[in-house]
């Protein structure tokens, strides 16, 4: 079991740090503690992040000691066997325009772009933990062999819905923004709609598949 450290964040904040190598196990831990922490006293916000855990309390209320002890010891706890999420199917348009940079990442792999698409669409990925952005999805389970650099010069406007990869991880872009992910394809799926309940379409622990809708090479 990774050793978990915790460290303050100003005067309401407790940081739990569970190394820098993301694994399944260590997130499953980390929603396991963050679910616990909900429910306790004096607790605020709970944010789970990759391989990390915010604790947001009340400074006016709360002993510092104490939370950090039961953070320690939720920690230590076994979580649920039971899995967590849901299956989620999101069809990409891959190439052509919807994916400039296909052939550089197929390039960088030395693999076809058809290959690229094929390792890309052929995982079970785990959604870690949101952040960035409203409703994005940090993915667990990219093929290695396609993992890419992002680019040298981010983008300054990369459309809602847009796939990418960066570094050894996946994930879609729910807003128009800037970014440095290498876009491979576009989804018409909404990942984010303040309007919806929730308003975001994947949550930690969430089983994702990406399906071919089209591909243009």
């Amino acid at each position: 079991m990774t050793t978990l450290k915790i460290l303050p964040l100003g005067d309401s904040a407790l940081v739990c740090e569970a190394g820098v190598t993301p694994t399944l196990a260590t997130q499953r831990r980390v929603w396991h503690v963050a679910a616990l922490a909900r429910e306790w006293p004096d607790v605020r916000e709970v944010v789970p992040g990759m391989n990390n855990l915010t604790l947001l309390f009340d400074p006016l209320t709360a002993d510092i000691d104490v939370l950090g002890e039961r953070l320690r010891d939720a920690w230590q706890t076994q979580p649920s066997v039971g899995e967590v999420g849901r299956d989620i199917e999101i069809p990409v348009h891959y190439g052509g325009e919807h994916g400039p940079d296909l052939a550089d990442v197929a390039k960088q792999a030395r693999l076809q772009p058809k290959t690229v698409v094929q390792r890309h669409t052929a995982p079970e990925y785990i959604v870690y933990f949101l952040g960035f952005q409203p409703g994005f999805a940090y993915l667990g389970g990219l093929d290695e062999s396609i993992a890419s650099p992002r680019r040298a010069e981010p983008r300054l406007s990369v459309p809602a819905g847009a796939v990418g990869i960066g570094g050894n991880q996946t994930g879609v872009y729910p807003l128009t923004s800037p970014g440095g992910w290498q876009i491979i394809g576009h989804t018409a799926c909404r990942l984010f709609d303040p309007a919806a309940t929730p308003p975001a379409l994947l949550a930690p622990g969430d089983r994702v598949r990406f399906t071919i809708a089209s591909l243009d090479l």
